[in-house]
């Protein structure tokens, strides 16, 4: 099993400069949930990508581990208005999982053990945007932060990151999911303060 890190990007910027409009820093790590919390034994898990076709793709947790894994280090925004920076993660990059997928889809819909689904377009899963992560500060991920494994994406709000993940389905049109149906922002932006439909 490889293993590399990602260039460090935080080091070197101002606390302020690494803040998005209308957040505050918290040293903490609130749990946010819309219902109970899953537990999913890792002897169980899996994580399916099906396609727009209607084809499958899936790895098992002993699967997933044998991929490369990367460490990575990100701040993270929450649409509650909390942001947490330097936070330190392991996992596989999604570019693993759809390395070999064919597709034409543009968007995907990422769902959760639980429910719970949350939509992206395609493109901000891909070129090392976007991890299933399995470890959170060199500990097994705990099920309140949505291990066993949770999607990692932290460019985005952190709803977008979906705890519990259990699977992708490719689609050619933008499906809205959990929140977003509720009157969340489509994307998410934190940087743009995209946190409701109007913004």
């Amino acid at each position: 099993m490889t293993s590399f890190s990602p260039g460090f990007q935080g080091r070197g910027r101002r606390l302020t400069d690494r803040l998005p409009p209308g957040q505050y820093p918290t040293e903490s790590f609130p749990v946010l949930s819309a219902g109970p919390t899953p537990r999913v034994p890792t002897e169980t898990w899996s994580f399916t990508v099906t396609t727009e076709l209607g084809a499958t793709h899936s790895w098992t947790w002993d699967e997933m581990m044998a991929l490369p894994q990367q460490e990575t280090t990100h701040d993270i925004h929450c649409v509650t208005r909390w942001s947490k920076f330097d936070t330190q993660w392991r996992g596989v990059p999604l570019d693993a999982f759809l390395e070999d997928v064919e597709t034409a889809a543009d968007y995907a819909v990422v769902s959760s053990y639980g429910g719970y689904t949350t939509n992206l377009p395609l493109e901000d899963l891909l070129d090392g945007k976007a991890w299933i992560v399995h470890t959170y500060d060199g500990y097994p991920l705990s099920p309140e932060h949505g291990g066993p494994a949770r999607l990692l994406v932290p460019h985005l709000y952190f709803w977008k990151s979906a705890k519990w993940v259990r699977g992708l389905t490719l689609t050619h049109e933008d499906e809205p999911g959990f929140w977003e149906s509720a009157g969340y922002h489509n994307y998410g932006d934190p940087w743009r303060e995209q946190r409701n439909w109007g913004d």
